[in-house]
Formats: C-alpha cells, structure tokens, sequence
C-alpha cells in the first residue's frame, strides 16, 4: 500500500503528542497552548535534569539519549568558545513512516516548543527545521512560526525525499549547501555541525516529548510507560493493516493490542523498526511490548517506530527482496559497500527468493557490508536481509526447491513505484552467445560471468534502479544475444 496523503491518528490510552486532536485536528497557537499550556524557558542544568530524569532518546531510529547530545554541545561550545546551532530532523525520507509528518501537519508548536527549549538552554544562534520536499508538513510548519515568536532565527531547510537525505550527516551537509548525502568520515555533529559550529541535532518527535516533559514535570511524564522507558511512542502502522494509522501509546503496550486497533489480519511476520529494522514472526508478535527492550526481547526493534504486517496473501520473501533492491538504488553510492556491496547483497536475495542459490550467499553478502559503511545504510540494510531469511526460513525452503510458496507479491512495504508498472527481466539466447562478457562489464551489479565466461544474472525481474544499465548491456552484445522482455 502507496500512501500519498498522511494517515488517520489514532491512540490507545492517555493522548500526549496527539492531545487535543479529536477537537481541533490540527492546533494553531491558541488551541495548542489551550490543550499544553504555556511553557517558558529553561536553563542548562534543568533541561539537561529534565532529559536525565525522563531517559528520553531519540526517535528517529538510533535511539541517542538526548542528554548526552545536550551535554556534548555545551562542552563542544565552551570548548571552542563558539556559538550552538539547534537542528530539527523532521525529514522522515523512509516511505514506510509518517509520525513526523503527523506532528508537522497536526502538532507543530510542539515540534517548535522542543527546539526552542533547546536553544534557548544552549544560547543558540539559529534554529534549522529540516523537511522533506514532498510537501507534507511544510506548509503548517510555516503557519506555525507566523503565529508565534521564537528565542532565536528559525529557518526551514527543504532536502530531498530520499531515504538517505535523513541521515544526521547527510541532513548537515544539506543544510551546508553540499550535496545531500552523509559525509565520507563519521564526524559529531556537536563538534563540527552547521556552519561549522556545535550543532545539536535530533528528530521531530523527540523535540515534542522534550516540550511534553517540560510541561508535566518527570514524574507526570513517566506516569505512563515503563521504568526503564517513560512516556508514550509514536507508531506508524501501515502494510497489511486494515486500518492504517499513526498510533500514540504508552511504553510497554502489548503489541498486540495495536495490531488489533488497526485491524491487522494473521499474516506471516511483522517487520518492526522500518527498513533498517528486523522482522519478527507471528508468534513473536503475541508476546512482544512497544518498547525498545520488549521489541528486542522478540527479535524486533522498535527503530523509528515503523510497524509493517504482512497477510497471508503476499510473498514475504518477494516483499523483502523489493526492499533490498530499493535500499541499494537509495545508497550515497561513495564508499564500496554501498556501491557495490549493496547491490551484491541485492543480487543475492533476488537469487535467493529465486531458488538458484542458499541462503548463506546472503549471509555472506551482508557479511561483506557490516560495519564498514561511511554512515549506518549498509549495517541497516543487511540487518533487515538477514532478519528477513531468518523469520521467513520456510518460505525460503519452499522457494529453493524452485517451486516457490505459490503467492505473488502484492507490494504493500509501501515503496514508491512499487509494483512496477512495467517489469521487465533480462533473457538470454544461448545459440548466439558467445561468452564475449561485454554485457557484464557494462552492467556487474546484475550479470556476472560464470566459470566457463558465459552471462549469469537473476531470473527475477531487473530492478528499476539497474534498468539503464540492462538497455546498454543488450544493445552491445555484438552477437545481440541478449534481450529485454517483458516479466510475466
């Protein structure tokens, strides 16, 4: 399923982010100081208590504690004798997430609260709002800033909507004027940021449980959750569902009980975490908890909060594989284990789901992409393909038999262009070739050279982001052996 417009909202207990918007839908100034009430600033110390005491970490995916971000920014500064820059990453390049979105449509002086609390702590020069250029969200986030006035300049920054462009480095050096893309060496953004100066930088979401916290006091705020994580989550819950949602609840709610909100049929596995997250089984899903730890008791992670069910009538194996394909076509594309590592790895789910190789060729091609990339994409991608074989073993047996599970896939992870309007696969005539291997020169991420020298590439469709290449390989085989025919 393909969302093009931001989903309903819905919560299962006490509303927090979402408070208020039964009866206003989305909160202008008035009405969100109506349902929050004021809120003034704070000096270092307490906010930095404030974080401390509410364990608060960050949403978008790594799970940062805020603290610790907050604290480095005021040393980095007092270090270098330099001013601090507050970023919001409201970016959410991911298809599969849109609790950002919501926020920024819905709650936006939350958002902005969040980020002013900070800079104003920090004694900040500038305030940046990263959004993507969909269009979603940016509109209201304007209004917002019309209504209302801020400690500091408040800028709003547009970056591609690509799965990269989100990316803590990639998102600095956007708003730098470079090329969207993480920068070749790890650096700390609360060293070196925008502009050169310490630069604290987290998501949305995290901004607006900075401004809840603020508000209802540490205590209040861990009224709700677990011990070991206070406050509420955001869940973005899409796939098979048959109510798709964005969904607040408390840390530490069953599972289960959003899968039923959203009215998720059985199915085979339940992805948690996003693209870069794990799959976890039906089974699992009974027994899981939101929360960092009660995800990761199952196998899951709860990532950027991103729940995405499977039913009964789709290929999981298929689903996956378009997953890997698009995460390699998202790549920087600047070190090797993006470039060519995550396309190997691509390659080898595709032939996997095919039946034409095991599944230790996947180990072995995520294997080669752990740990080593410029940013977390590779690590991301190759948890997701490992999770994948491992939830989805019997499928994969099924399939290596060359007979497969006897379901199509009906592309619901919610990746953009997906299905294919038009698949085409690469096919071969076997009496004109003559194993010149011009065609995998052109192309390698798709068609290597067997041990005899002859063509060898995926029965499986050509992935849209290697769809050029195939066209130059066919057009120069000199024995024009080669073809591109539709996928049936």
């Amino acid at each position: 399923m393909i969302r093009t417009t931001v989903p309903p909202v819905a919560c299962v207990g006490e509303p927090r982010l979402t408070a208020g918007f039964a009866e206003f839908g989305r909160l202008d100034h008035a009405a969100h100081e109506e349902v929050h009430g004021p809120l003034g600033p704070m000096e270092p110390a307490s906010l930095l208590r404030l974080a401390e005491g509410i364990q608060l970490k960050g949403k978008g995916g790594a799970g940062f504690p805020f603290a610790r971000k907050l604290r480095a920014v005021l040393e980095s500064c007092e270090r270098q004798d330099l001013s601090a820059v507050v970023v919001v990453n409201a970016t959410e390049g991911e298809p599969g997430s849109w609790k950002d979105k919501v926020l920024l449509t819905r709650a936006p002086h939350l958002i902005l609260d969040g980020a002013a609390l900070a800079a104003y702590a920090l004694d900040a020069d500038e305030i940046v709002l990263g959004v993507a250029d969909d269009g979603v969200g940016r509109e209201s986030l304007m209004d917002a800033l019309a209504e209302r006035r801020m400690p500091v300049p408040t800028t709003i920054v547009t970056v591609p909507h690509r799965f990269i462009s989100g990316e803590g480095g990639a998102l600095v050096n956007g708003i730098n004027g470079l090329p969207h893309i993480p920068p070749g060496t790890k650096k700390r953004a609360s060293d070196s940021g925008v502009s050169g100066l310490p630069t604290l930088l987290s998501n949305a979401e995290t901004y607006a449980h900075l401004a809840v916290a603020a508000r209802l006091g540490p205590y209040e705020y861990a009224a709700l959750g677990t011990d070991d994580e206070p406050g509420t989550v955001l869940l973005t819950v899409t796939g098979a569902a048959g109510r798709p949602a964005v969904v607040e609840c408390a840390a530490g709610t069953p599972l289960r009980d959003i899968l039923d909100l959203c009215e998720v049929p059985d199915g085979p596995g339940i992805l948690t975490g996003g693209y870069h997250g794990k799959w976890i089984s039906a089974e699992a899903a009974d027994r899981a908890e939101i929360s960092r730890k009660g995800l990761a008791a199952v196998g899951g992670t709860l990532g950027a909060g991103i729940i995405i069910p499977l039913g009964a009538d789709t290929c999981p194996l298929g689903e996956a594989a378009q997953v890997v394909r698009y995460l390699a076509g998202e790549s920087a594309g600047q070190c090797g284990p993006c470039k060519m590592g995550l396309p190997d790895l691509a390659r080898a789910v595709d032939l996997a789901v095919a039946g034409s190789q095991p599944a230790d060729v996947v180990r072995a091609a995520a294997g080669e992409v752990k740990g080593r990339g410029a940013c977390s994409h590779p690590d991301g991608t190759a948890r997701f393909a490992l999770s994948a074989i491992e939830v989805f073993a019997e499928d994969l047996r099924l399939h290596s038999t060359g007979e497969g599970c006897g379901r199509r896939v009906r592309a619901v992870m919610g990746l953009p262009g997906a299905p294919d309007d038009n698949p085409q696969k690469l096919t071969l005539d076997w009496s004109r070739c003559d194993g010149h291997g011009l065609c995998a020169h052109v192309v390698p991420d798709f068609i290597r050279l067997d041990g005899n020298g002859y063509p060898a590439f995926p029965p499986t469709p050509v992935p849209t982001w290697l769809r050029e290449g195939a066209m130059k390989a066919v057009k120069v085989c000199p024995e024009l052996a080669l073809r591109l025919a539709k996928a049936e």
